[in-house]
């Protein structure tokens, strides 16, 4: 029996963009617990391209409102944020106008579940 080894091909499409915003407020338990983090008022994701963007919204972010810093990844440009849902709003929103207005990204809308 011959093991098939599968590769996986990652892209980027040069530009600057947010392309994803989002608030989840009150995640349930079990959400929180697979994710690693501690049960939070809300969760806010963001992806960034390119990746290293995330560096700068992680500074933007937690400038702007009090948040935890849950995940920041530099190569995914993926950022995660917790807190109460006034200040996980507040940082993300904060993020992309900053992103926008200072650096020129495109800009995904801030939503909430």
């Amino acid at each position: 029996m011959t093991e098939e080894k599968r590769r996986v091909i990652q892209e980027y499409v040069p530009g600057k963009q947010v392309t994803l915003a989002h608030v989840i407020c009150n995640p349930r338990r079990e959400l929180c617990e697979r994710i690693g983090v501690d049960s939070p008022g809300a969760i806010g994701v963001m992806t960034i391209t390119p990746g290293e963007g995330a560096v700068i919204a992680a500074d933007i972010a937690g400038k702007a409102a009090s948040i935890h810093m849950e995940f920041v990844d530099r190569f995914t440009g993926c950022l995660m944020v917790t807190g109460d849902i006034s200040s996980v709003e507040r940082a993300l929103q904060a993020t992309v106008g900053a992103l926008h207005s200072m650096l020129g990204f495109h800009s995904a809308e801030v939503t909430r579940s």
